[in-house]
């Protein structure tokens, strides 16, 4: 009897695999996948099985453990949540525009999106910068785990229906509209785009080469990391930020407990002495 393809059902994940890619993603990301996620785990790696004509999950790990590095992006980019849009929690941008920005008059600044996702996080930044920063000189730096995220940023092209949550004025001023072939997208203008850089980076590892900032976002990342984690990532972030910045998280996020290194200005929002 023949099956159809998209008949085909896809392998059990049992639970001593599914414990192999929790271990995978901690020790590649620093990600806490709670059991609940088992579901999720194995959505997300079905099609790659069946790419690789894989008959198990286990098979995989066995893969990802005997082969080079660009299966291992591969597992990460698939098992890291890149769920993000612009304008998210815009509290955050009005402080920006109404308490930090009015200070920032001469000298360059800097503001890291550091879980940049597919990058409308960084974008939002730099319309902001540029519609409401008294100095030209500023810089945004995004980066993320996720190497098809970071592409995907780069290119800052866009289903149409991610510009709901953009305001009319900076629509208008910083995006283009897809025409033709390009129906229904649209693209950020390329002298914002040009504003922003992207890179691969793991939050677990050294940031140095990232420099010094004035402002750091770190929003709806640590709520998947434990708190030994969020203390280690925090820490390296906070040796990158200037005295007098801030370093600003997700509202259903806090640094209590995870550093006493900021103080709290507004929920969500701290200051480096």
């Amino acid at each position: 009897m023949m099956v159809a393809v998209n008949e085909i059902q896809p392998p059990q994940l049992k639970d001593h695999e599914f414990t192999l890619f929790q271990e995978f993603i901690y020790d590649a990301a620093g990600i806490n996948l709670s059991d609940a996620k088992k579901a999720l785990v194995s959505g997300r790696l079905a099609k790659r099985l069946r790419e690789l004509g894989l008959s198990s999950y286990g098979d995989y790990f066995k893969l990802l453990k005997a082969t080079a590095s660009s299966e291992l992006q591969m597992a990460v980019d698939l098992l890291t949540t890149n769920e993000t849009f612009f304008f998210r929690e815009p509290k955050h941008f009005d402080f920006l525009r109404t308490q930090v920005l009015p200070t920032w008059v001469s000298g360059q600044r800097r503001i890291w999106s550091a879980a940049s996702s597919s990058g409308e996080e960084a974008y939002t930044l730099a319309m902001v910068l540029a519609e409401h920063c008294p100095s030209d000189l500023w810089e945004i730096v995004g980066t993320d785990i996720s190497l098809r995220m970071v592409n995907k940023a780069r290119s800052g092209h866009y289903a149409m229906e991610r510009a709901e949550s953009i305001p009319r004025n900076y629509l208008n001023n910083y995006c283009l509209r897809g025409t033709g072939s390009q129906e229904g997208t649209f693209l950020i203008d390329a002298s914002l785009r040009s504003r922003v850089q992207f890179n691969h980076a793991n939050l677990k590892t050294d940031l140095s080469q990232y420099g010094q900032f004035d402002v750091i976002f770190l929003r709806n990342v640590l709520i998947y990391f434990d708190m030994e984690t969020k203390q280690q990532v925090v820490a390296k972030l906070l040796r990158q930020l200037k005295s007098g910045g801030y370093i600003i998280v997700a509202h259903s996020e806090s640094l209590t407990n995870v550093t006493d290194s900021v103080r709290m200005v507004v929920p969500s929002v701290y200051k480096k002495p």
